[in-house]
């Protein structure tokens, strides 16, 4: 409650919030006093006023992205790699920094200092968090920070859309170093990454109870984009499927960490240190329209719900569309 005060010939005004410090401030009219004072107590009602200095000393960044960890990280899907991304930016100097200096210069020393060491893609990732850590902050929490500094600076530019296929000759180095391997789930996991198109999330977390080989379908009922699908299974599919042991409820019960040392491993020996897991994905893409599949159809399949990103995964190679257009030349022929 505010309290209004007659000091010499000036007015005071003091307003006391139950764990906030006072603040006080003379005016020279009782009224603008009082105006000062219910402004004052609805802006901390609202969780919009730094009451004092102290306040925001008494809160780290690291503070906040602890309980961000807790209570907002926990529930998405993807917990565990943000929680190794928050792990990573609590190891810069940023995080032990008192809200008090926080600014968006600091932030910006983040993003500088992380472009050194990862590209700029990774980096718009780190500051997405911290954005929408200080949003929820702000808005939910009632910390009383006046701005988000992440605003206040300039992200990254995006990386440019990875062109890479798996060309003939990297899946003829990759199979035979898969021979010499020990993990028995790299060759079936990287053939069905070829010939459905789906994330090695989404194969990890396939069950043989969505899987029906007669009706040639594999059904994926919780996905990145969080939309269900269906996948169409091609005759290879299906062989790989058939071939693998029914021993467990998932088809390939494996932990993403084991397939990603194995891929690691197995890349290193392949001679092809470049070459990303997701890469497959982008080789099914481009596979499917080169077979003929519509934009529809290959969406379908690989779930894209965005045009332009199902472009972005899209690398027509330029000899596969000029043997199209011979054969389309030479029908003609036939056909006059």
């Amino acid at each position: 409650m505010a309290t209004i005060r007659k000091r010499g010939s000036s007015w005071q005004a003091q307003v006391r919030r139950q764990g906030s410090s006072p603040i006080s401030k003379s005016f020279t009219t009782k009224a603008d006093a009082l105006l000062w004072a219910r402004e004052t107590e609805r802006s901390i009602d609202r969780a919009e006023l730094p009451v004092t200095i102290k306040d925001l000393q008494r809160i780290t960044v690291a503070d906040l992205l602890a309980r961000y960890e807790a209570e907002v990280t926990t529930k998405k899907r993807g917990a565990d790699r943000e929680r190794y991304k928050l792990r990573v930016i609590r190891s810069h100097p940023l995080t032990s920094l008192s809200l008090a200096k926080l600014t968006a210069v600091a932030v910006s020393r983040y993003r500088d200092d992380r472009l050194k060491v990862v590209q700029g893609a990774t980096v718009r990732r780190e500051l997405a968090i911290l954005q929408h850590c200080f949003e929820v902050a702000r808005k939910e929490w009632g910390t009383p920070l006046p701005t988000n500094p992440v605003h206040g600076i300039t992200l990254p530019e995006p990386s440019r859309a990875r062109e890479q296929r798996l060309e003939a000759e990297a899946g003829q180095k990759l199979h035979a170093a898969i021979g010499s391997v020990h993990a028995w789930y790299l060759r079936p996991l990287m053939e069905l990454a070829i010939e459905t198109g789906m994330r090695r999330g989404e194969l990890l977390s396939l069950q043989w109870r969505h899987v029906s080989l007669g009706k040639r379908t594999a059904h994926l009922p919780i996905t990145k984009n969080g939309h269900a699908r269906t996948v169409a299974l091609t005759p290879k599919a299906i062989e790989i499927l058939k071939a693998l042991p029914q021993t467990d409820a998932r088809v390939l019960p494996v932990s993403g960490n084991a397939v990603r040392l194995a891929w690691e491993r197995l890349r290193k020996r392949a001679g092809l240190p470049g070459l990303r897991f997701h890469d497959l994905r982008h080789e099914a893409v481009s596979r499917f329209f080169e077979a003929g599949l519509s934009i529809p159809e290959v969406a379908l399949m690989s779930g894209h719900r965005d045009t332009r990103m199902l472009m972005r995964y899209t690398h027509l190679r330029p000899e596969a569309l000029a043997e199209q257009l011979a054969k389309v030349a030479q029908e003609e022929v036939i056909a006059n």
